[in-house]
């Protein structure tokens, strides 16, 4: 009856967190076995969880990076790594979404913020707009794979995953679908005959590469005198952020300072300095010293405004959670989850075959709901299966936020479907059908991850 009342609101077009709240309080009304103060109650315990303190402060993070210009220098940066190659501004797409995705957490931050750039530029040398539009979409999706990511966040509080684990798991998945992405550019750029889009400089590249090792090395070097030369962890970072602002200062760097902020985030987290929440205050506190005092592209007039967007995001995350809390309870409760498990627990017990499964169901939802109120309905469901498979909720949640991400992108809820159709002012079939072909390299990547999940746990295992 719970699942009956559910789904006729949501089909009379009701939100899905109304319809998740007010069908649990639908069912208790009408059975009358709990007091109705039940539903304020779960909703309240809900979101009373101090992991899901970061939600507000990566969303801030996040928009302070997207409103302080950051984006610009990671454009340029990519342009200057990449853009000599044949279907150069693909290539830098890709890149910058693999960049932009250290600090936005959000496939829609990225292909609003980013996104808006790239297309401009891609269609004012001379390539199609659907093109623009497609690749946009497709590396719009590592947002949330590569840390640090919202979604990550509220499956782990969902699922009592570790979110630190669940950050390091996503590194390497989306070096491996940037890579798939850049291969399909490459096809394009040759099956279309299109040249490099800016002239091979050897300064321009060594600029670019050298701030590639940078990122890589100041980690590595910071490691080796904490770890073993026996250096004060505190005073070392401290004396490292100031030669690394040094050398930003000297060498005018384009974007060394931004593509630090998931070097720290997961830095900090895999040596205990702080916990995912910490984090993400930590990541704000990057993100302001860079806007106001180093670029000083902030001013407190933006300031107010991003905070009053990070308000009105971060509440309605939450009230989907909160929502999504009574409803997970009221389907445990009434033995649905059970039900639901001994089903296909019945029709088969062989992992690759649930998994199988599940990406067909995780697609499908991803075209109906939002990511956020995806997992909240799905862990409760899912979990209880995939912890009797042995499968790893580590692997499983980068397997379903991935999913959910390739939802993102079709009709008729596709969120960046919408977005990027606005932005390069297409209409959603144009931009549908421009997709299409992305779908390729993202399902190829989705099938890697789901089967091979050593690929997902090998960073973890490693720090976890």
């Amino acid at each position: 009856m719970l699942k009956i009342i559910f789904l006729l609101l949501m089909s009379g077009g009701i939100p899905v967190a109304i319809a998740m709240a007010g069908s649990s309080l639908i069912y208790i009304w009408t059975t009358g076995n709990l007091p109705s103060f039940v539903v304020i109650h779960r909703m309240v315990s809900g979101i009373d969880s101090f992991p899901l303190l970061a939600v507000p402060f990566f969303i801030l993070a996040g928009n302070l990076m997207n409103n302080a210009g950051i984006t610009n220098r990671i454009y340029n940066y990519a342009l200057a790594l990449v853009g000599w190659m044949k279907g150069g501004l693909g290539h830098v797409n890709v890149v910058g979404s693999v960049v932009f995705a250290g600090m936005s957490g959000t496939a829609i931050a990225d292909a609003a913020g980013l996104g808006t750039i790239e297309i401009k530029a891609m269609t004012e040398h001379g390539y199609s707009k659907e093109f623009a539009v497609g690749v946009t979409a497709a590396s719009a999706t590592l947002g949330p794979i590569i840390p640090p990511s919202l979604p990550f966040v509220i499956y782990g509080m969902m699922a009592n995953v570790s979110v630190g684990a669940l950050f390091l798991a996503g590194i390497l998945p989306g070096l491996l679908m940037a890579l798939m992405m850049m291969l399909t550019v490459a096809y394009f750029a040759h099956k279309n005959g299109w040249g490099a889009d800016v002239k091979f400089e050897w300064p321009r590249v060594i600029k670019a590469l050298a701030e590639t090792l940078v990122v890589a090395g100041w980690p590595l070097i910071l490691w080796l005198l904490i770890v073993k030369a026996g250096f004060p962890a505190q005073i070392t970072v401290f004396a490292g952020l100031i030669v690394l602002f040094a050398a930003d200062k000297f060498f005018k760097f384009q974007a060394v300072l931004p593509i630090m902020t998931p070097v720290l985030l997961i830095g900090g987290m895999t040596t205990g300095i702080f916990t995912p929440t910490e984090g993400a205050i930590a990541a704000c506190l990057w993100a302001m010293v860079l806007g106001f005092a180093w670029y000083r592209t902030l001013n407190w007039k933006m300031f107010v405004k991003v905070s009053l967007d990070t308000v009105e995001t971060t509440a309605t995350v939450l009230f989907i959670v909160a929502a999504a809390s009574i409803f997970g309870w009221m389907l445990t409760a009434t033995g649905v989850t059970a039900a639901i498990s001994e089903w296909v627990l019945g029709f088969t017990k062989e992992p690759w075959v649930f998994l199988l499964l599940a990406n067909l169901l995780m697609l499908f939802v991803g075209c109906f709901l939002e990511p956020t109120a995806a997992i909240t309905i799905l862990v409760p469901i899912l979990m209880p299966i995939v912890q009797q498979l042995g499968i790893d909720p580590v692997h499983f949640g980068l397997v379903m936020v991935l999913n959910l991400m390739i939802g993102l992108l079709h009709p008729p809820m596709g969120m960046v479907l919408f977005v990027l159709a606005r932005v390069a002012k297409l209409s959603v079939e144009r931009t549908t059908m421009a997709i299409l072909p992305w779908l390729v390299p993202l399902l190829g990547s989705l099938a890697i991850i789901t089967y091979f999940p050593k690929l997902v746990l090998w960073l973890p295992k490693m720090f976890y």
